[in-house]
């Protein structure tokens, strides 16, 4: 009854001894979700022992690991990789360290369009033709997504279709697929029942079975039972090994090893959200405040990670979470996105769809509204979050997001590293600056243009805690300012350049409520 599913069962160390040398590898995974932790830490163990295989080329959508040496963090040896294809690199940093000391090829392009680009070759097609990229960096007028000198082999072009430009990301042949599953049926068929995220696991199988290369799948468990055919993410036929992953080996993220909300569905335990871990630190709760007030009812909305999180929690203390939704670029639609190496997660979530599709509805202006971190931003309204000096953190899903919300709000502080504020009597005052400005002349590299966004015509906000911003077609006005805080000062002094100035009005005295004194990093 088992021989389909037998006959392709194997341990983690004997399927990765199918990987050769100048193979392509495509792993799946959302930072800790869904991410085959078995199958990368056996690659690793090979190679430590015996030093092959080696030149691989990785390819990934999300970023996969913990900053430390989880997920992808297993393949970050020189001679193992010779060039990386990734949309988010931050969670890996030894991979980052190796591009930006030239070791590997490095690209960075957005986490949907890699996701979608398996489609395409699954499908045969020359690559991925799509408006998103372009006016970033990944176009090719700057660098092309290309990250280090070493890299020279343009992976993306400019083309000219209907009277309009767009980018055209190549295909590349895939030879091996890293996927997770929870279950494996009698004949090999896998679902993900336990699984916070679906991911791009169909995705990635048909691409390297169309390419003519081997598919390995980790799963948490053999059934005995035939899996329901609706139930069936990857089925059998496209599977050639299956690795029973062992204790440690299957967390369903990298923060916890089994929430059943993340994988079913029900509501949110309070409507103000009394169980949520309030925001206290005065900056982002100003922020998160003023962020929020631009979320409306109906709003189908995606929050990203750090800052920006703190706005479904005011949300919740608002009564407004039953009134929005909620989405997370992995799949997620509904509920609580979870935040930390839980992210990509949400709690009792409507639904959870494939990480293409998700893109699919984001590229096409399914996003009503979007709130997104910001680590630099320029008088043109450009903004980076990709990569600073020697740190390479990667876009994943920032540019697909900010690109094609119809609403969008950047979320940070004016400085950082020692700002240190206070609330007092409805004012913010300001005790000790930050030492880094992040509002710059020019920022280091363009994750989000302005000039795209501004010619796009949707409105478009840069949200701090003393001051607000819009983004206009001659550049960045300044429209909002804190009670209490001095005009130059506080804002133009801490500024590469002077922004326009219009009718300017204090930000919303609901937001000073609150009193207490607190630093930010």
């Amino acid at each position: 009854m088992n021989a389909a599913r037998d006959r392709k069962r194997c341990t983690a160390d004997e399927a990765v001894q199918l990987v050769r040398d100048g193979d392509a590898i495509a792993c799946g995974g959302f930072v800790g979700a869904a991410h085959p932790e078995a199958l990368t830490a056996a690659l690793e163990r090979r190679f430590l022992a015996g030093g092959n295989p080696r030149n691989l080329t990785l390819i990934y959508a999300a970023g996969q690991g913990d900053g430390r040496s989880r997920g992808l963090n297993h393949l970050a040896h020189e001679d193992l990789i010779k060039r990386v294809i990734g949309g988010h690199w931050a969670l890996v940093p030894g991979m980052g360290r190796l591009a930006i000391e030239n070791k590997i090829e490095a690209y960075n392009f957005p986490q949907g369009v890699i996701c979608q680009l398996f489609r395409d070759i699954a499908a045969g097609r020359p690559g991925c033709i799509t408006h998103v990229g372009l006016g970033t960096f990944i176009d090719p007028e700057n660098h092309g997504g290309r990250l280090n000198a070493r890299t020279t082999e343009p992976l993306v072009e400019r083309v000219e279709l209907g009277g309009r430009t767009w980018l055209f990301y190549h295909a590349v042949p895939i030879n091996i697929g890293f996927i997770r599953a929870t279950s494996a049926d009698p004949a090999g068929n896998l679902s993900m029942e336990d699984e916070a995220v679906i991911g791009e696991v169909l995705a990635i199988s048909q691409a390297v079975r169309n390419c003519g290369g081997t598919v390995i799948a980790q799963v948490k468990r053999f059934t005995d039972q035939p899996t329901a055919p609706q139930s069936v993410r990857v089925p059998g036929i496209l599977v050639d090994r299956i690795v029973l992953a062992a204790d440690g080996e299957h967390d369903q993220t990298f923060a916890e090893t089994m929430n059943p909300r993340y994988c079913s569905a029900g509501t949110l335990e309070s409507d103000k959200g009394e169980t949520l871990e309030p925001v206290s630190e005065i900056e982002r709760r100003i922020i998160a405040a003023r962020a929020c007030d631009e979320l409306h009812t109906g709003d189908i909305a995606n929050l990203g990670i750090g800052m920006p999180e703190g706005v479904a929690r005011i949300a919740a203390e608002r009564g407004l979470l039953h009134d929005v939704t909620l989405t997370v670029e992995s799949g997620p639609i509904g509920g609580m996105p979870a935040g930390g190496l839980s992210f990509g997660a949400s709690v009792n979530p409507q639904a959870i769809v494939d990480q293409p599709a998700q893109f699919d509805f984001y590229d096409g202006g399914g996003l009503d509204f979007a709130a997104l971190g910001a680590a630099q931003i320029d008088r043109k309204g450009n903004v980076n979050v990709s990569k600073f000096g020697s740190r390479l953190a990667g876009v994943g899903g920032f540019v697909n997001i900010s690109q094609n919300a119809k609403r969008l709000v950047f979320c940070g502080t004016m400085t950082s590293g020692g700002l240190v504020t206070r609330i007092e009597d409805g004012k913010l005052l300001i005790e000790s600056e930050g030492r880094t400005i992040k509002f710059v002349g020019e920022v280091d590299q363009v994750s989000f243009s302005g000039a795209v966004a501004a010619r796009s015509g949707h409105p478009v906000l840069y949200v701090t805690e003393r001051a607000v911003f819009r983004l206009t077609l001659a550049g960045l006005e300044l429209i909002e300012i804190a009670p209490g805080i001095d005009l130059q000062k506080h804002v133009i002094d801490v500024m590469g350049f002077r922004p326009i100035i219009g009718d300017l009005r204090l930000m919303p005295e609901h937001l000073f409520r609150a009193k207490g004194r607190t630093s930010s990093s």
